[in-house]
């Protein structure tokens, strides 16, 4: 994905200084941002702020809030929220925007990373979303068949796939519809490996081995991000080739990934709440999606056959080379 396409700024970074003086001169308090489930990658949302002109602490408010994300933690940690009152909800994921959804209907509420937000029943359509929410998807779950069918070229003699994945979520419900599909089309038989809180991180993995996929595929939701680190370190522990859904995941340790770039959509939500502050309905931004999917294969984890299958422009998928070993 180019840099330059994705983050298009349709005003200056001055621009927000205007509204932002007026509201000190007249006593007004500066717009209060909430955000839940704070994380390193909330570090672009922040520089995306500061390239716009907004300091946190300055002319912008940022409200935190935790939810670790369980939904009904979600929940509660968006009403307190929408209810301080913020000017803008900014949410990671299907869980957190229907969390959000659900404590206002008048607040705008900008999402980040959603893989159908029509179908979520989030927007009514993409080019004009309605209602008082708006934001990025990345793409839709049509991207998680092009996973496996990378991962069927890398593993030689691939029979089972393993997908963690959370029930919770309604992407995550379309990316397992999606492989319900894709996988038996391509000759392997599915393992679905559910995992809605914390607390059922343990069980679902032990089940999930005594299944013995011989490789694997997650989502980027909010509940699995929170355990990306012993994920990753439990697939290479076991030796199972695994295809995660952004680059950062890969900067983390992962094997090789095929998606949007994650870090972009979270500077460009930024944009969104610039707009909106200088006096935009959410109703009439459309949902963008990010230009290219690419593929990131690991530079650290990946042998020298690894690698002969992984050498790949960031717009093209693998040919038809074997370089990983099932187990």
């Amino acid at each position: 994905m180019r840099r330059r396409e994705f983050i298009t700024f349709l005003g200056s970074a001055g621009a927000a200084w205007p509204l932002v003086t007026r509201a000190q001169q007249g006593g007004v308090r500066i717009p209060r941002i909430g955000i839940i489930d704070d994380a390193p990658i909330w570090d672009h949302f922040r520089q995306g702020l500061h390239d716009l002109g907004y300091i946190e602490g300055r002319n912008i408010a940022i409200e935190y809030r935790s939810a670790e994300g369980d939904f009904d933690r979600l929940r509660q940690a968006a009403r307190e929220l929408a209810s301080l009152p913020v000017n803008i909800l900014v949410v990671y994921g299907s869980p957190a925007t229907r969390a959000a959804r659900q404590a206002t209907s008048t607040i705008p509420i900008v999402m980040i990373g959603i893989g159908d937000p029509v179908r979520a029943r989030f927007v009514t359509n993409l080019a004009r979303p309605g209602g008082n929410v708006t934001g990025t998807t990345i793409l839709g779950p049509e991207l998680i068949g092009k996973r496996i069918e990378i991962l069927k070229e890398c593993v030689p003699g691939l029979a089972r796939v393993a997908f963690l994945w959370n029930p919770d979520n309604d992407s995550n419900l379309a990316f397992l519809e999606e492989l319900i599909i894709a996988v038996p089309a391509l000759g392997l038989q599915l393992i679905s490996v559910p995992m809605r809180t914390s607390e059922e991180y343990e069980g679902a993995f032990a089940a999930m081995m005594q299944r013995q996929p011989n490789a694997f595929v997650t989502t980027n939701d909010g509940v699995i991000l929170q355990h990306i680190g012993q994920v990753i370190d439990f697939v290479a522990k076991h030796r199972l080739p695994a295809m995660y859904q952004s680059k950062e995941n890969v900067e983390a340790g992962g094997l090789m990934a095929y998606g949007a770039t994650l870090s972009d959509l979270f500077t460009r939500s930024a944009w969104y709440v610039h707009r909106i502050l200088q006096g935009a309905k959410p109703a009439d931004l459309p949902i963008e999606q990010p230009s290219l999917a690419s593929f990131s294969p690991s530079k650290i984890r990946a042998t020298a056959g690894v690698a002969r299958c992984l050498r790949l422009s960031t717009t093209s998928k693998p040919s038809s080379t074997s370089c990983l070993r099932t187990r």
